[in-house]
């Protein structure tokens, strides 16, 4: 559809002769879905339906970088708890520490940040104590 409208003809009559002659050319042959019911027509309309697919198509997060950082905090600690060796548990730590100390440096827009780096030898130590327990 990349030619204009005429003018004296209505816009119905135009938009359909396009649609027509694309067809008959084939342009809707194979699209994705074809034949297929649309998704979401069960659910009740929502005006931001695409931006939230969008986001959970690629993965992205809409939580302010201090929620965020929180709730990456809490998921090393947990993976933490189950790791494999003391090496593991000190590297992942490690890591979540530089990052917090970072936001610590230059606090993250949105809420309070309420995290101070973890004490590692401290967690090492819970970890060799449920390992024995």
């Amino acid at each position: 559809m990349t030619e204009r409208k005429p003018p004296g003809i209505s816009f119905e009559t135009w938009a359909d002769r396009q649609i027509r002659e694309a067809e008959a050319r084939g342009d809707f042959d194979d699209l994705p879905g074809r034949g297929k019911p649309l998704q979401g027509l069960d659910r009740p309309y929502d005006a931001m339906w695409w931006v939230k697919d969008k986001i959970r198509r690629e993965g992205l997060s809409y939580l302010p970088p201090a929620l965020v950082l929180r709730k990456e905090a809490e998921d090393a600690l947990a993976a933490a708890h189950t790791a494999g060796s003391e090496a593991e548990v000190r590297r992942i730590l490690a890591d979540i520490n530089d990052k917090i100390r970072e936001a610590l440096r230059r606090p993250p827009e949105g809420p309070p940040l309420n995290l101070v780096p973890f004490d590692v030898d401290g967690v090492v130590r819970e970890w060799r104590e449920s390992r024995t327990g």
